[in-house]
């Protein structure tokens, strides 16, 4: 069967790639075009679009590229018709994919929405466009399926991949000694620092970790800063706001600079949630334009921001947002994270209880079963 797969960040990326990878284990005959990045393109993906050219995000930064999100809705939507997949699935990014599922279900085309809207936190009223374009609906978060049911909609739970594709790291048996000596660290503990997979979220975070690592290093002498790069960034990006700094690059290898870290400074997102996974104590950060976030503050329906929050329905770890996103209040959340032993078991206790509600091996070929099963019985019908 032909499948046509959009993602628009480096997290659908991410699980496009595993999503992909098990699709052919149930369907050999699979083939791909897709909207994603080089993991997708690897996993035997014709790449249309790289989402390192199209990832937007924030009220003021889409106005601002309004026509070249015009134009790639227009170029997508040509290429679903001259393609003809049997299925266009969808991964989250749902500023653009929603309006791809409503066109997509209105040319006849089967949709499938993969890692769902998260319409629980914010813009609910997307959910009568879910009821009303999408087929099926796949979900990775184990309260999803409950709410989405109250709301009319049968959604399918296969678990959560995250946990699966932490678990086949083939470099989780390295000794932190052996990971540090092969990237150039040096021979001390150190803290990792995520500042996000955009350009526009690493402008913004990047100022103000250069500055917390300049207190850190200042107090606390015995530790040093690593920076997990993001794909979608280039070195250049970081380059530009090391000057004179110690902080260490390290690209290609997230799971190991968080699994070896003494601690995290994450900007929310996926990665906050495979830093829980992977038992780093962390505090979450995130800064964004004013207006942005003035809207996202009056549209938002959960208290946390932060996955693993949100799904522990409690505070975890620290969520520095905004204007209290400062060097001086992330210094005090790390310090905390470092020096107070009650602290750090708590997180820890609390990551273990959260991977328990995460659980379930082959998130992903369960998932994918789930979808060629339900292909197959819609074309015999």
């Amino acid at each position: 069967m032909k499948y046509y797969i959009i993602a628009g960040e480096a997290s659908g990326d991410l699980h496009g790639a595993c999503l992909m990878n098990a699709l052919l284990q149930c369907d050999s005959k699979a083939l791909f075009r897709v909207w994603g990045g080089e993991k997708m393109a690897a996993a035997g993906g014709e790449l249309v679009r790289d989402y390192r050219q199209t990832a937007v995000m924030g009220l003021v930064e889409v106005l601002r590229k309004a026509g070249t999100v015009r134009r790639n809705l227009d170029f997508c939507k040509a290429d679903i018709e001259s393609w003809k997949p049997d299925v266009v699935i969808l991964i989250d990014y749902p500023g653009f994919n929603m309006r791809i599922a409503e066109f997509a279900h209105d040319r006849g085309f089967k949709v499938f929405y993969y890692i769902a809207p998260k319409v629980w936190a914010t813009r609910e009223r997307r959910v009568r466009k879910l009821r009303k374009y999408v087929d099926r609906l796949f979900v990775i978060f184990p309260f999803e399926p409950e709410y989405f049911r109250r709301h009319g909609i049968e959604a399918f739970y296969g678990g959560n991949p995250l946990a699966d594709m932490i678990a086949a790291d083939t470099t989780a048996a390295e000794s932190p000694a052996d990971f540090q000596g092969r990237n150039g660290l040096e021979d001390k503990p150190y803290i990792a620092l995520l500042p996000g997979s955009r350009r526009m979220e690493v402008s913004h975070t990047m100022p103000v970790l250069v500055k917390v690592a300049k207190m850190v290093s200042s107090r606390m002498p015995e530790y040093q800063f690593v920076i997990a790069a993001a794909d979608s960034i280039e070195d250049s990006v970081y380059d530009s706001y090391l000057s004179g700094s110690s902080i260490k690059v390290v690209r290609g290898q997230t799971h190991s600079v968080l699994r070896h870290a003494a601690a995290a400074v994450v900007d929310s997102g996926t990665a906050s949630l495979e830093a829980a996974l992977l038992k780093v104590p962390q505090v979450v950060v995130y800064h964004m334009n004013p207006l942005s976030f003035f809207m996202v503050r009056i549209l938002l329906r959960t208290k946390y921001v932060s996955l693993a929050n949100i799904i522990m329905d409690k505070p975890v770890f620290d969520e520095l947002l905004q204007e209290n996103f400062t060097p001086r209040k992330v210094y005090s959340s790390l310090e905390k994270l470092l020096t107070d032993e009650a602290c750090r078991s708590a997180m820890l206790k609390d990551y273990e209880e959260l991977e328990k509600l995460l659980a379930g091996k082959d998130a992903c070929l369960r998932t994918a079963r789930e979808m060629v099963s339900s292909l197959k019985a819609s074309f015999a019908e």
